[in-house]
């Protein structure tokens, strides 16, 4: 048996810590064995999926130091369970992709919204009207989704091809990333655009393909919430959907599972140092390329409620005259040559003697008028698909999703990302034929798929997962989920409980946390110094680089301190360099100035000449010695100064990587040698600032020198207690190899934890400028909501007595 999502209600969702995560709900599909799965998908290779073959140098590598995330493939859901919810959020909601990705958010943002939640679509420009009119705040975080579906038909898989290379293509996908990242961190911190009332986001749900989402929930120290429209969490019962599977053995069920860490880590590396840029813009570390796949995992499933809608007459006379027809569409995707793909669907119509929808979509598809073909520009899925025999699409989730809700069987025409995988699980439930990849459709395979989907047979398998479906609650599980995972303890104001907190207020032993309101509140009373609180952080968010070994550890650190001290000294060559340069092109633009003012003043100055020369004078434009020497001195102090600052860096990129980095990277990969052999390794914390590398770095010397110097004697013993003489002599060699490591760690971590803690700090006292932004956006929004707390009539004597009482309070 496989375990398939109940397939088909798409969003998923993740908290950030991935123990604790609920998983989709998956179900029992049929009795066809996952490695027939894998054998029917591990032929396609032109659908945009990845070819993993796991007996390859790479995989086999990457299963070493990819942690094994949390297997959901045997969770079963319970039933959703409405809950009041008495702290008010503000919530941005992120999402990068086309109309079907945002569509599932803004049914969840609705119902956030019944809870008492203010909520913020954060996407593209083109979809703000789709947004505002549901009723939702909107913020445009840029990007062309319509140009990224064309570059995705022409792309389908993560390696572009030789054409988009030489054409620029992925330099301008890169700064399109590198846009929507901006942009998407501005949505968590900017009044709206519209009203101009300001926001600052207490909590993030994001799709994983906008990419900011963790990161703008480390700079705040708030929750985020992974929500997706296709399996993003590694499960044994199916590979990722971007991964075509070769070499997976007689063990297709682990091939699968580790299929979603290698498609998590490649994308990574395509895109690691856009991310790692951009963090430095917001005052955030760079992220390892081991850590940063490793951020996130995602689960579960959601619909938004049919809308109310009328149709044109137009359509409703078409609908009306005949049998029902079917609907052909593909949505979002942008197909090169659209005529020609008009004309293979009107001639496979006309085979199979049906009435059709055809929806023109962002392709523009169109045809000849004809009697039994109702060319569609815009309407709702939700609507339609009552009204129709079946559905024939690219497979995007949602389509998916909603024509199966509707009972109607399916063909999906895959062109790139997760719909060669809905097509697969469509085909394997029965509800229509094998996916057909566009570049393989031709009128007598369309014609042959539209005939499957008109029989009983699919009629009647559609009809059975409709019914499954149409059990699920999915936005009110996915709400319900995302409440669950919240930290309420921690988002809750001490003195207006509905509130979240938002400051920190620590004095004579005495720690509240207080939301935007009551800090200004106490504030205009003076009761508390605005400027003296803190920015708190319901929910800290720390990304620490892991260390596997002692051998890869230092030596990822050593060759990381050599390259930048390579560019560093490069930089003492080239910055001058870049100041030369433009000193020159200012220079050049001075005289260009200088030259069209001299023109426009050549008609004053002949009138004037006859004079001049009476005096023994001439007009003279030009530069004194003086300025000249005066600019180069400018040129050159900046040139100076560029070589110097380029030196400093040299020097402390050098002395921190050699004192602190790579024996940092040396006592961490020697502590973790016992989990090499199945050993446990203990945590002591975080190092985030002097003080915690201080404690870390006592904490480790105490543990790792006790249990280095005890292990030759305890590991013996306990293993000669489990396996007799056998396990004492695996024993002997655990404790000896305790001995050399844990030891040298602990005297390695003296230095280096209260190093990395000195060199954190130092960096937080120096890269301020996000966090004090954070601390004007929340201010602005407290003076704000006063205003309108004020008009509401807020009663200020209680709320200075509660203050009070918690002031005195043991």
């Amino acid at each position: 048996m496989i375990l398939i999502p109940p397939p088909f209600s798409f969003s998923e969702e993740h908290e950030e810590n991935p123990d604790d995560l609920p998983p989709p709900p998956y179900q029992f599909a049929d009795s066809t064995p996952a490695s027939q799965l894998v054998k029917d998908t591990a032929d396609v290779t032109e659908d945009g999926r990845i070819r993993v073959d796991l007996d390859s140098k790479l995989a086999r590598a990457l299963s070493r130091f990819i942690p094994d995330p949390p297997d959901f493939s045997s969770w079963m859901p319970e039933a959703p369970k409405t809950v009041p919810w008495s702290v008010k959020l503000n919530i941005v909601v992120q999402v990068v992709g086309s109309r079907g990705d945002v569509q599932p958010f803004i049914a969840l943002g609705n119902e956030l919204q019944k809870h008492g939640h203010r909520v913020r679509i954060a996407t593209h420009d083109t979809f703000q009207d789709f947004v505002t009119k549901h009723g939702l705040e909107f913020y445009p975080i840029g990007g062309n989704p319509e140009e990224l579906m064309a570059y995705m038909v022409k792309n389908p898989g993560l390696i572009p091809s030789m054409k988009s290379l030489r054409g620029g293509e992925i330099q301008r996908k890169r700064a399109m990333i590198a846009e929507m990242l901006d942009g998407c961190w501005h949505s968590c911190v900017e009044p709206d655009p519209q009203s101009g009332s300001p926001f600052v986001a207490d909590a993030i749900i994001a799709n994983p393909p906008s990419f900011a989402h963790i990161h703008c929930a480390q700079a705040l120290g708030i929750p985020v919430h992974l929500m997706f429209t296709m399996p993003w969490s590694n499960t044994r019962a199916f590979p990722h959907p971007l991964a075509n599977l070769k070499n997976s053995g007689k063990d297709p069920t682990t091939a699968n599972y580790v299929s979603y860490s290698i498609v998590e880590w490649m994308t990574w590396q395509g895109l690691g140092d856009v991310i790692n840029e951009w963090r430095n813009s917001i005052d955030l570390e760079p992220i390892s390329a081991l850590d940063g796949p490793n951020l996130a995992n995602i689960c579960g499933f959601f619909f938004r409620d049919p809308p109310n809608y009328t149709p044109p007459p137009d359509l409703d006379a078409f609908l009306r005259a005949g049998p029902p027809p079917i609907y052909i569409g593909f949505g979002s995707i942008v197909i090169d040559d659209p005529q020609k793909m008009s004309s293979l669907l009107l001639e496979a119509v006309r085979n199979c003697g049906v009435r059709a929808i055809i929806s023109r979509g962002w392709s523009k598809l169109g045809g000849p008028e004809l009697e039994n073909v109702f060319y569609l520009d815009d309407c709702p899925h939700e609507w339609l698909f009552q009204h129709v025999a079946a559905v024939l699409h690219h497979g995007g989730a949602g389509t998916t999703a909603c024509g199966l809700l509707n009972g109607r069987p399916t063909t999906i025409i895959p062109f790139f990302g997760d719909q060669p995988f809905w097509g697969d699980m469509v085909a394997v439930a029965g509800a229509g034929p094998k996916p057909i990849p566009h570049k393989n459709l031709t009128v007598e395979n369309l014609s042959e798929a539209i005939s499957f989907c008109l029989s009983p047979q699919a009629s009647l398998a559609a009809k059975e997962i409709s019914i499954k479906m149409s059990t699920e609650t999915g936005v009110r599980t996915a709400v319900s989920s995302f409440h669950a995972h919240l930290p309420l303890e921690n988002l809750t104001c001490d003195i207006f409980p509905n509130q979240p907190a938002a400051w920190a207020y620590n004095r004579k032993k005495k720690h509240l946390k207080l939301s935007k309101v009551a800090a200004e509140l106490l504030s205009e009373h003076m009761k508390v110094d605005i400027r003296k609180l803190s920015v708190y952080e319901p929910n800290p968010v720390i990304i620490e680089t892991h260390y596997y070994d002692p051998v890869s550890s230092t030596t990822s650190a050593f060759v990381a301190t050599q390259v930048n001290m390579v560019e560093a000294t490069a930089g003492i060559f080239y910055q001058p360099y870049k100041e030369y340069k433009a000193g020159q092109a200012r220079s050049e633009q001075r005289a260009a100035t200088l030259s069209a003012a001299n023109s426009f003043s050549d008609s004053q100055s002949i009138r004037s000449s006859q004079t001049f020369k009476d005096n023994g004078e001439g007009p003279s434009r030009s530069r004194s010695p003086e300025k000249g020497k005066e600019k180069e001195k400018s040129t050159g102090g900046a040139m100076a100064l560029a070589s110097a600052k380029s030196l400093g860096d040299f020097y402390v990129k050098t002395f921190k990587g050699m004192v602190v980095d790579i024996p940092y990277a040396c006592a961490e990969g020697l502590r973790n040698v016992p989990a090499l052999y199945g050993d446990e390794v203990k945590s002591h914390g975080n190092v985030t600032d002097w003080k915690s590398g201080a404690v870390v770095g006592g904490k480790r010397f105490v543990h790792g020198m006790g249990e280095g110097l005890t292990d030759i004697f305890v590991q013996p013993y306990k293993g000669a207690k489990e396996e007799g003489a056998l396990g004492a002599a695996k024993g002997f060699g655990k404790g000896t190899v305790a001995l050399a490591t844990k030891t040298t760690s602990a005297l390695l971590g003296l230095v280096a934890y209260p190093g990395q803690g000195i060199c954190k700090s130092i960096r937080t006292a120096v890269k301020s400028k996000t966090r004090h932004a954070i601390m004007r956006a929340r201010h602005v929004e407290g003076q704000y909501l006063l205003r309108v707390a004020n008009e509401n009539r807020i009663d200020h004597a209680r709320v200075l007595a509660d203050f009070d009482t918690l002031m005195r309070r043991e």
